[in-house]
């Protein structure tokens, strides 16, 4: 057991030490401190457990894990709770603004209630997609020794389903290649039990990104939620925060600059989320470390896409679990100099040392590919530049939609008439399918065009129509998709000005998306627009809307 000493208890010691404390010291009494664990650092155990969705419906007893190892390495454990909203649940619908107004909720109330609280040190237990990023920003603003536990992936359901199966059978419906018998029967088995969604969607993006920020124990990234590996992660992460403590090792120790290289060549190699640039940029800020799209540009000319993983690819998360998950990954970029192997990790040790004598996948396995023969060359995460998004999107492109789209703008203002216009038969092949004011400002909240994107690719226009947004997309979309547009239409950006029948390109090779519009025509267009009113003006929608950031910084509410 690490030896505890009084420096190890910088925060908590102003709460609990001395006559005056006697109050506080009373109320934790009652919560079952006893007068040992005064003299003990209070390690904040952050749970996002809630029975609202698969994702986190056991992250409470992984919390409990996690607390029994600090209190085993000599700390005291402090389970709280924040929130958790679902994706999955919510996406298609007005609910989904809140998506990624959650991520600063939850990372306020990290921030809020350890900064009160007075505790030494944290593991936060997250499982959706916004509690990850959530999560690491929280710890990061507090900057006290931290370690981030992920919740884990579900199990594939029958026939190799999963929520994105369901999805896009809505979208097959529609079409009339199934009939409703046949998506109650996906819907009724595609999701078996706990975790989070089975493709390299942005939980699981996240949670491999965290993992290869330094800010997970090796290995927390590719574990089934149920499984006895999960458990015994969260207890070590408890245990190994007080070594933390011990050595003074803390988040912006660990999350620099270097490492930040690191996390985006890693989801890059495994075909990840575009909310993965949205967060990075977030967490990089939330730490003061410069991080621009156009790193992610530079970064991505020499990554190649590696990973045959859902949603472009044929596998699951779990399957990548079975062979060993991101450890020998990371061995092979290393190996072959993509990584930095000298920046600091929760385990106290480099990353090249935790790596130092991981094995390599079994020889008969195809789920990640060799250099010599990458899925693509490099990033499917390209960062667009043009007349259309003069500040930068995001569009995924893996080469499997084509390189390059050309087709004539079929404009909607917001996702629910999208929806619509996909599923009716309005939107044809060689359209390019605009969703406006889904932006962080003119949602507000960014919404996820999971619906829309799933339609497309169950009515099979997957490789005849492209769509773009200002809004943003699941991990689980795919086709020829551009989201982030920046600037946002609520701000005025050149999306706000589009109209029916413009042609736009789309180049992933030459990295631009533009429209052939004049700059004459644009300003007549311009002088006419009128700024929509905001579709809240009060509480938690309204306040993000006037705090947050453009996407391309990461739609951040404190810069």
């Amino acid at each position: 057991m690490t030896k505890i000493t009084d420096n190890m208890r910088k925060y908590s010691s102003q709460v609990v030490d001395g006559v005056e404390a006697a109050p506080g010291r009373a109320m934790l009494r009652a919560v079952g401190f006893t007068d040992e664990d005064f003299k003990k650092p209070q390690i904040g155990i952050a749970s996002t457990w809630a029975n609202v969705t698969p994702c986190n419906m056991h992250i409470n007893k992984l919390a409990e894990e996690a607390e029994k190892g600090a209190n085993a390495g000599g700390g005291k454990g402090v389970i709280f709770n924040t929130i958790t909203i679902s994706d999955g649940i919510a996406n298609g619908t007005e609910g989904m603004k809140y998506s990624l107004v959650s991520r600063e909720v939850i990372a306020d109330s990290i921030e809020t209630v350890a900064g009160c609280e007075g505790f030494d040190g944290i593991v936060a237990v997250g499982g959706c997609d916004k509690n990850m990023p959530g999560c690491l920003i929280g710890m990061a603003r507090l900057n006290r020794p931290s370690i981030f536990v992920y919740g884990g992936t579900i199990k594939p359901g029958y026939g190799h389903t999963d929520i994105i199966s369901v999805f896009e059978a809505v979208g097959q419906h529609a079409k009339g290649d199934i009939d409703l018998i046949q998506v109650k029967q996906i819907e009724d088995t595609a999701i078996p039990g706990p975790g989070s969604c089975g493709g390299m969607y942005t939980a699981n993006t996240m949670a491999s990104a965290i993992e290869a920020l330094g800010m997970s124990l090796p290995g927390s990234s590719a574990q089934n939620a149920t499984s006895s590996d999960k458990a015994s992660d969260c207890f070590r992460a408890g245990q190994q925060v007080i070594e933390l403590l011990a050595r003074d090792i803390k988040p912006r120790d660990i999350m620099t600059r270097k490492a930040f290289e690191n996390s985006i060549r890693v989801i890059i190699a495994l075909a990840g989320s575009t909310n993965g640039v949205l967060h990075l940029l977030a967490m990089a800020h939330a730490v003061d470390v410069p991080l621009t799209l156009d790193d992610f540009t530079e970064i991505g000319k020499t990554t190649p896409v590696l990973a045959d993983l859902r949603p472009s690819g044929k596998y699951m998360m779990s399957e990548l679990v079975a062979i060993g998950g991101i450890q020998p990954l990371m061995k092979r970029m290393l190996d072959a100099g993509l990584l930095h192997g000298d920046v600091m990790t929760v385990t106290g040790k480099t990353l090249a040392e935790n790596l130092a004598e991981v094995a390599d996948y079994p020889a008969d396995q195809d789920i990640i590919r060799p250099f010599s023969d990458p899925i693509k060359k490099d990033s499917h995460l390209v960062i667009l530049h043009g007349n259309l998004s003069p500040t930068g999107a995001v569009a995924k492109i893996t080469g499997k939609e084509g390189l390059r789209f050309e087709g004539t703008a079929r404009v909607y203002h917001g996702e629910e008439a999208a929806l619509a216009g996909i599923l009716n038969g309005e939107v044809v092949a060689g359209d390019v399918i605009v969703i406006r004011y889904e932006g962080p400002k003119g949602g507000p909240g960014m919404r996820e065009m999971l619906s829309p994107t799933s339609a497309v690719m169950g009515k099979g226009l997957g490789k005849e129509v492209a769509l773009i947004t200002d809004g943003r997309f699941s991990g689980g979309s795919h086709g020829f998709v551009v989201g982030h547009i920046t600037p946002e239409a609520f701000d005025g950006g050149p999306i706000a000005l589009l109209e029916n029948g413009d042609k736009i390109t789309i180049d992933a090779e030459t990295r631009e998306i533009s429209m052939a519009v004049s700059d004459a025509v644009m300003a007549e267009r311009k002088a006419k627009w009128v700024q929509p009113k905001p579709n809240y003006t009060r509480g938690v929608l309204a306040k993000y809307a006037k705090l947050v950031s453009s996407a391309s910084e990461g739609a951040v509410t404190d810069k």
